[in-house]
């Protein structure tokens, strides 16, 4: 078996590592990583090069879950956090087990066992691909509810330009201007739309390739993004997801 640990905590990596080979010497830990940039560089190099990964949820620059906005994973992941809050978010994506700080060996067994059971039952009639595929395959949405005034309206999807964050408050923008208030987080909408249209920036703004007007050099290796609607706000790419972006934008 091969293992993967995205932790950004030494003891914590130092733990996971000696409860491992406690479990079992034969595993392999093929990487150790500590952020979402070195995590989607090492996964866009290495694909899926893995057979589980421990992730911790929050790591130097941000909470895990932008990982999957960014790299394509269908292997299971055992969640480790001290927070109990992010629960229903992790099995959203392909978690099997979610662990709590300190972890325990006791705890750690038991995961790992959950995981050979899972691999032994569903390799029976071989059907481990499938259950990978329905834990990563993503239902997207065609239309969106949006309220105005007593009024509620349904918004096509691939009429949406934008999606973005002031506050705890998120917008959509429509291709024909008009804004509304979305009851959704930022965070959610990433496994509601197609990952081929629509793509996270940056930690405020979620864009349909469509609405791009122009991608131009902006300082520090970054890009900026114009629309082809009204926008009185920059739209930067992060430093960290430019690589991603081109291929996304290429088309790849």
């Amino acid at each position: 078996m091969k293992v993967i640990i995205i932790e950004d905590e030494n003891l914590a990596i130092e733990k996971l590592e000696r409860y491992i080979l406690k479990y079992d010497a034969s595993i392999e830990i093929v990487a150790k990583l500590s952020s979402i940039y070195d995590t989607v560089t090492w996964l866009n190099t290495n694909g899926n090069a893995f057979d589980v990964a421990f992730m911790d949820i929050q790591l130097t620059d941000g909470l895990s879950f932008e990982i999957f906005n960014e790299a394509a994973i269908n292997k299971p992941i055992i969640f480790t956090t001290a927070f109990d809050e992010f629960a229903l978010d992790a099995f959203k994506v392909n978690s099997i087990d979610y662990i709590l700080k300190p972890i325990t060996f006791i705890d750690l067994s038991k995961a790992l066992t959950k995981l050979k059971n899972l691999e032994a039952n569903f390799n029976k009639e071989n059907k481990l691909p499938e259950l990978v595929k329905n834990m990563t395959t993503k239902k997207t949405k065609e239309r969106f509810l949006v309220r105005l005034g007593n009024h509620i309206h349904s918004i096509k999807t691939n009429e949406i330009s934008v999606f973005y964050a002031e506050g705890r408050t998120v917008f959509l923008v429509t291709n024909q201007n008009k804004k509304f208030i979305l009851d959704y987080k930022l965070e959610d909408l990433y496994h509601v739309l197609n990952e081929t249209d629509y793509f996270r920036v940056n930690r405020t703004y979620i864009i349909n390739i469509n609405a791009i007007e122009n991608v131009t050099i902006y300082s520090n290796s970054r890009l900026k993004i114009g629309l082809n609607i009204k926008s009185d706000k920059e739209i930067i790419v992060s430093r960290e997801k430019v690589s991603t972006f081109k291929t996304w934008f290429e088309g790849n």
